[in-house]
């Protein structure tokens, strides 16, 4: 057990620095619109790019993944993640910033479908929630000490800094991860079994249950990710929070989703995954509803309102991503988790996309139509409960 604690803090680690790396983008939104003289659909691009390049190294990476073992397959991802992010503080324009972003998010979208497999590969079945919901405290984490930190960093230096800490700490991890994590090569067949990589996607194609969960992954990720860019810029612009107060979006947050995610895992343990998913996810549709028709109040209960997203709507992701994970056998889970991924980042680009497609920006600077992709948001989240109910589990 000691050992397996050792190993959940490490890929939590990974996780946390993948997560804030995507994560920091959103807060200083309203920064880069001013810095790089973008638009808001300008500004969704920087989000999206990085979806898409995820998008396509997954796909590609399906058909190589489970032929390695997972401790250098991490490695090398992770090598190339923080390479990634350190070109990011780099860039001196906004082409060349989205350029940098590509490259981190082709490694970024691998390197979370690397953490998953492995989790599904140790973890047994019946614990394997708790384990989801430990590794996924990773974003909270990143929320409640990651995001202001790097909001700081921006303030008090430029908004390059946030990326060369970011990426200097993923090259100290790369030390940790050689030294602490062990070998992984038990889901390596026969090289006999093996299917060729243009083989592995076809194999996924034909599994019914495998489509569903894919379609599953990219209609939750519409449903919870269109509203999401937007919110950090929509709360400064629209109902008054001030460069630095943003931060308490993400502290208070994450702060509560640190304590109650590994707690929606045990729940999700003890009464079913699908039945937590459906409960987190209705209530989250109150919660998209509130933020994005949110007026001009006090800070005290905005922040109500945005921490009731981050439970909910972060919650359900915990027993959706264990369902999701036990759709396909251990021997071939790092190539459908990096599908899985790829169907992920898509869901997440086409989010971004939609909704800079929606918002549009008055002349006094705040944002127009948030409404309407909340509406987008909960339809797409009803729609995936409909998906959920649909999925085969095995273990």
């Amino acid at each position: 057990m000691k050992k397996e604690s050792i190993l959940l803090f490490l890929l939590a680690t990974i996780q946390f620095s993948d997560i804030l790396d995507f994560m920091i983008i959103m807060p200083l939104g309203s920064q880069f619109m001013r810095l790089f003289e973008i638009t808001p659909r300008q500004f969704s691009l920087i989000v999206s790019i990085y979806a898409l390049s995820a998008f396509a190294m997954g796909l590609l990476g399906a058909g190589f993944i489970d032929r390695f073992d997972r401790k250098k397959a991490l490695l090398v991802v992770y090598a190339g993640f923080a390479v990634g992010t350190l070109l990011c503080s780099m860039a001196s324009g906004y082409y060349l910033f989205l350029a940098a972003r590509a490259i981190t998010g082709a490694f970024g979208g691998l390197l979370g479908a690397l953490v998953l497999s492995v989790v599904s590969d140790v973890i047994p079945f019946e614990r394997r929630a708790h384990a989801m919901g430990m590794v996924m405290t990773a974003f909270s984490v990143a929320s409640v000490v990651g995001v202001p930190a790097g909001v700081f960093l921006a303030a008090q230096f430029s908004w390059r800094a946030p990326f060369i800490v970011i990426g200097c700490f993923a090259a100290c991890m790369l030390v940790a991860m050689a030294f602490f994590l062990p070998s992984m090569k038990d889901h390596i067949g026969e090289k006999s079994d093996r299917l060729p990589p243009w083989k592995v996607l076809g194999a996924i194609a034909r599994d019914g249950n495998q489509m569903r969960a894919l379609l599953f992954t990219i209609i939750l990720m519409l449903g919870h990710f269109s509203i999401i860019p937007f919110i950090a810029p929509y709360m400064q612009l629209n109902v008054g929070f001030s460069d630095h107060q943003v931060t308490y979006i993400y502290l208070a947050g994450g702060t509560l989703s640190v304590f109650l995610l590994p707690f929606v895992g045990r729940m999700a343990d003890r009464h079913g995954n699908f039945r937590i998913f459906s409960i987190a996810s209705f209530f989250a549709l109150f919660s998209i509803l509130a933020i994005t028709h949110l007026p001009a109040v006090p800070i005290a209960l905005a922040l109500v309102v945005t921490s009731s997203f981050f439970v909910v709507a972060g919650g359900r992701n915990v027993p959706a991503t264990t369902m999701v994970t036990s759709v396909v056998k251990p021997e071939s889970r790092g190539s459908f988790m990096s599908v899985r991924a790829s169907a992920n980042e898509m869901g997440l680009a086409l989010a971004s996309l939609i909704a800079g497609l929606i918002v549009t920006k008055n002349p006094d600077g705040s944002l127009e139509h948030y409404p309407y992709v909340g509406y987008f948001a909960i339809g797409m989240s009803v729609l995936a409960v409909w998906l959920a109910s649909r999925l085969k589990l095995g273990k």
